[in-house]
């Protein structure tokens, strides 16, 4: 089975993670599309807005209704900062039949020679890197090792932010449509980013 992860804060999630996601399902012909809410992302310096479980329950009502798409809490249940060597190598060890591909920005395909042990990573796993219209993605510059296991998906441009939306609940407007019913109806009840 080929599973991509996709991995974020979520703070909270939006449809531009859930059209992501399922792009990358069918672009790179994966069987399912696990989202994996990050405990403590390494390269954020500012804490999530709403709780560890709130963000958790919020990915569990995205994924809904979508069989392709699966939650999964092993960087919560770990704790601690959700470095990715340590996630891979725990989902190989618990899902060992499995062949995960990080999903991820094209952008960030090109940083990929700079990721803390890419070496081990890429041993490990593949990556579907999501291209927006336009974008060039060089990789000229990288290892033979690593550019084999990275593919190249097609992405419409989606411009909605988790930073946007969380403004928009501070003053009070809508963010309906930008996140999936359920998820709005829980940050309503919730009154989660409202001032």
């Amino acid at each position: 089975m080929l599973v991509g992860i996709m991995g974020g804060t979520f703070d909270p999630i939006h449809t531009g993670h859930l059209i992501a996601a399922e792009r990358a399902r069918v672009g790179a012909g994966l069987d399912e599309v696990w989202l994996m809410p990050a405990n403590v992302a390494p390269h954020k310096s500012i804490a999530p807005k709403a709780t560890t479980q709130q963000r958790w329950e919020m990915v569990c009502l995205a994924a809904e209704g979508n069989p392709f798409f699966r939650p999964i809490d092993i960087e919560i249940s770990k704790g601690g900062v959700s470095y990715s060597i340590d996630t891979i190598e725990l989902l190989c060890k618990e899902y060992p039949d499995t062949e995960f591909a990080y999903i991820i920005g094209a952008d960030m395909v090109q940083y990929l020679p700079q990721w803390h042990r890419i070496d081990d990573i890429v041993r490990h796993i593949r990556f579907i890197g999501l291209a927006r219209p336009g974008y060039e993605l060089d990789t000229t510059h990288m290892s033979m090792n690593i550019r084999s296991r990275v593919t190249i998906v097609p992405m419409p441009l989606v411009e909605i932010s988790s930073t946007a939306i969380r403004e928009e609940r501070q003053r009070s407007r809508s963010v309906r449509y930008l996140v999936p019913e359920a998820v709005n109806g829980f940050m309503e009840v919730n009154r989660l980013y409202e001032s």
